[in-house]
């Protein structure tokens, strides 16, 4: 049997809180589209599953929630409110319309140009912020940006203050959008900032090219490969910035603010959108 509440659409996650659709979750919660009674409007409900409900799950949703409530960017998805006592831990949060980074992907492939060099830019923005409030994400990927406008980046559940980041000795984040630090702290060097910049660069990547700089099996190849070679239609300025965000030294990865100078240049050069079949003449 499945880990997870039985919860369907009309259900009550809990009261004032009604379940609408289910759009994704992981091992440890359950994630739904539902409806806030209070704000009269659609949120997200993270829901920690009930194989899962114990006092470090507890107080690991408490963590989230402190690290949420420390937050406010537009390009972080806002927290509205949480239960961590009862029953069924939940968090209520931000509604983003728009689909994740992973399944536009799945669907079309590539992001074109005019989509890709905004959202870098939008992530950026992000990861500058985190970066000036001392907090790592450790888990920028795909599934974790919504393409909303802006685009956001979604779950701090393993977010944490650089200090601890940096005292990791265990792997922390998911596989293929690891930084070698992150998949050997200590050996590989240490977790931080730049780690998360790694993580820009193989989202960056999976979204300039439709496919992951590395496979995913045998697990973090990041440890002993080079990324895949972009396609051709990528711009060589683009394919730089991601080389070097993808670098194995941690000192070489630009830092937020240098990756988005770099990208602004490149957003000015696209061609601009213009009217065709006839002429406006003032």
């Amino acid at each position: 049997m499945s880990d997870t509440w039985g919860l369907a659409g009309g259900d009550a996650i809990v009261p004032g809180l009604t379940a609408v659709k289910p759009v994704g979750g992981g091992t440890m919660y359950e994630a739904w589209l539902a409806f806030d009674e209070r704000l009269y409007a659609p949120v997200v409900a993270k829901v920690v599953r009930p194989g899962q409900v114990s006092d470090s799950a507890r107080a690991d949703l408490q963590r989230e929630v402190d690290m949420l409530g420390r937050l406010s960017h537009p390009g972080i998805a806002r927290l509205f409110a949480y239960d961590d006592e009862g029953d069924r831990p939940y968090l209520v949060l931000e509604n983003i319309d728009g689909p994740s980074l992973s399944s536009l992907i799945s669907k079309h492939g590539y992001v074109p140009l005019h989509q890709l060099l905004p959202l870098g830019l939008e992530l950026a923005s992000a990861l500058h912020y985190l970066r000036a409030m001392d907090v790592c994400h450790l888990d920028i990927k795909p599934s974790n940006v919504i393409m909303g406008a802006p685009a956001k980046l979604i779950d701090f559940s393993i977010a944490m203050e650089a200090k601890a980041a940096g005292e990791l000795t265990d792997p922390l984040g998911s596989d293929e959008y690891m930084a070698p630090e992150q998949c050997l702290p200590g050996e590989r060097g240490t977790v931080g900032h730049a780690s998360d910049m790694w993580g820009f660069g193989a989202t960056m990547f999976r979204a300039a090219a439709g496919y992951r700089a590395f496979e995913r099996e045998p697990r973090w190849l990041q440890l002993t490969e080079e990324p895949y070679v972009l396609p051709d239609f990528v711009p060589t300025a683009l394919g730089d910035l991601i080389h070097a965000c993808l670098s194995s030294d941690a000192a070489d990865r630009p830092l937020p603010e240098e990756a988005a100078r770099a990208l602004e240049p490149m957003l000015e050069r696209l061609p601009q959108a213009r009217l065709s079949g006839f002429k406006i003449s003032l």
